[in-house]
C-alpha cells in the first residue's frame, strides 16, 4: 500500500499540529515494580493483566520500560490524565513472547477499559489491524498484512481527526480508515492481547 498525495497531506498536517502539543514518556523516572500514578493497568474481559515498570537491557530509552506479563482477554494500560479527540498517539513496542498472541497496540479516545479505539500489530499473524471496542466487544474494520518480527522493537502510530484515522507501522502508512462510533475525547494508552508478553517505551501523544 502506497501513501497517496492526499494521505501524505493529511498525515503531514496532523503530525504538524500534534507535535506542537506533543509529550513523550520513556518511563525512566518511574519506580520499577509498579506503575506511575497517572497510569492505570487494567483489562478488557477476563483474566489477570499485569502491567509494571521494569528494567530491560534492550530499552529504546534506557533503562526502564512498561511491561505487560499477565494474561487476559485484552490487557489495557491507560494514561489517565489525557483527554484527546484529535491528535496522535505513538509507541515503540517489542513483542517478547506468547503462544496465543504476540501483540502490541495503541489506544485512543478511551472512555474506560471497555470503550476505545485500538490499532495493533501482531507478530504471530504478521498484520496490523484497527479496531473499535464498545461495551467490551471488539470489532475490526481494517487490516493490513505486513511483517512484524517477534523479539524486535517496532514503532506504531495513529493520527486521528474526526472520523479519519491513519495508522503507520515502522514509519510506513499501512492503514487509512474511517469510523463514526466513538466521537468524544478520551484517554490514550497501550494494549496487548491474551498471553502476549510485550514491552513498551517512548510513549508519545499530542493534540486536543
Amino acid at each position: 500500500m502506497k501513501a497517496t498525495a492526499t494521505t501524505a497531506l493529511l498525515l503531514g498536517s496532523l503530525c504538524g499540529a500534534a507535535l506542537m502539543h506533543g509529550e513523550t514518556v520513556n518511563f525512566d523516572d518511574a519506580q520499577p515494580g509498579g506503575l506511575p500514578a497517572d497510569w492505570r493497568g487494567t483489562q478488557t474481559g477476563e483474566g489477570a493483566a499485569h502491567w509494571s515498570i521494569e528494567a530491560d537491557d534492550t530499552a529504546q530509552t534506557k533503562p526502564l520500560v512498561l511491561k505487560q506479563s499477565g494474561r487476559a482477554t485484552y490487557p489495557v494500560c491507560l494514561k489517565t490524565d489525557t483527554r484527546l479527540r484529535d491528535g496522535f498517539v505513538e509507541v515503540k513496542f517489542k513483542p517478547v513472547s506468547g503462544e496465543v498472541d504476540q501483540a502490541g497496540g495503541v489506544v485512543w479516545r478511551a472512555r474506560d477499559a471497555d470503550n476505545y479505539y485500538v490499532a495493533r500489530a501482531n507478530a504471530l499473524e504478521n498484520n496490523v489491524t484497527i479496531y473499535r471496542t464498545i461495551g467490551g466487544r471488539r470489532a475490526s474494520f481494517k487490516t493490513f498484512d505486513v511483517r512484524v518480527a517477534g523479539g524486535a522493537w517496532h514503532t506504531l502510530r495513529v493520527d486521528f481527526a474526526g472520523n479519519r484515522f491513519t495508522v503507520a507501522f515502522d514509519g510506513r502508512v499501512v492503514i487509512e480508515a474511517t469510523d463514526e462510533r466513538l466521537r468524544d475525547a478520551g484517554m490514550v494508552g497501550v494494549w496487548t492481547k491474551a498471553d502476549s508478553v510485550t514491552l513498551f517505551d517512548d510513549f508519545a501523544w499530542g493534540g486536543t
